[in-house]
């Protein structure tokens, strides 16, 4: 089997994008590259800051459910809660078709699923919505609403998704982190942030009382537009929950790579 050159790419925009998200929480946060497996480990409160993610391309069901038990492990040692990433495209059908059943014997429970996502979008129009005003994170201020919108979006207390954003000087400069504002009022959120040669998408959000108006859509397009002014980059990727997926294509981004997401189980 040929294995996607896009999901080894998916795979590898989280561990570089990821270590600067969580080296930006805690400069002693637990980010090792060990064989198979890629530790990206804030131990804070917001959960996705807590992620663990398979690297082997092409492993069988054996070598997989023994990533999957190392990997528990790693979470087990853990205080705080957080996620195994599993890049269904890195592995061989046998392993695929056992992954739910070998994760359940490590003591992982199935989350939620995922796509990873690329296009090479630009140049893309400049972006507007008739609704919002676009505002730069560049204030605390900015931050706690941008990690509220998520913490809204995600069903984390608030006080988890700060834990996350508050304070970070990185994403009032090194990401371009926008707000959209309806009549003043915080609603939407996206950011990109520059990654091996890539625009990465992250923690795009809106506000549940005001989904399905295309303000997801917008503040992702101000996101992406804005970096690529900034980096002069062309290329860009993301990693999709289930209810964002629908929105994305409609950017120019192709889903190229099947997700699961593991916690573990209670």
């Amino acid at each position: 089997m040929a294995y996607l050159a896009e999901s080894v790419e998916s795979m590898e925009q989280l561990t570089v994008g990821w270590r600067t998200m969580v080296l930006d929480r805690d400069a002693g946060a637990d980010v090792r590259d060990l064989p198979g497996i890629a530790v990206r480990w804030a131990d804070c409160g917001f959960a996705f800051w807590n992620c663990v993610t398979l690297t082997d391309v092409g492993a069988d069901a054996a070598l997989s459910a023994r990533r999957l038990g190392e990997a528990a492990e790693i979470m087990r040692a853990k205080s705080r809660p957080g996620f195994l990433w599993v890049f269904e495209g890195l592995l061989d059908a046998g392993a695929r078709a056992s992954l739910d059943t070998a994760a359940e014997r490590a003591g992982l429970a199935y989350a939620f699923p995922g796509t990873g996502m690329a296009g090479d979008l630009f140049p893309l129009p400049e972006p507007a919505h008739p609704e919002l005003e676009f505002v730069r994170v560049s204030e605390d201020e900015h931050l706690l609403a941008y990690a509220d919108l998520n913490s809204r979006a995600y069903g984390f207390p608030l006080e988890a998704g700060r834990d996350g954003l508050a304070g970070s000087a990185l994403w009032k400069s090194g990401v371009h982190a926008y707000l959209g504002l309806r009549e003043g009022v915080p609603v939407t959120c996206a950011a990109t942030v520059e990654a091996a040669g890539r625009l990465f998408v992250v923690l795009v959000a809106t506000d549940p009382a005001w989904e399905r108006r295309g303000y997801g859509e917008a503040v992702t397009r101000k996101a992406l537009y804005e970096g690529a002014r900034a980096t002069g980059l062309t290329r860009a990727t993301l990693h999709a929950t289930a209810a964002g997926a629908p929105v994305y294509p409609r950017i120019g981004f192709t889903p190229n790579s099947a997700m699961r997401f593991y916690g573990l189980r209670e």
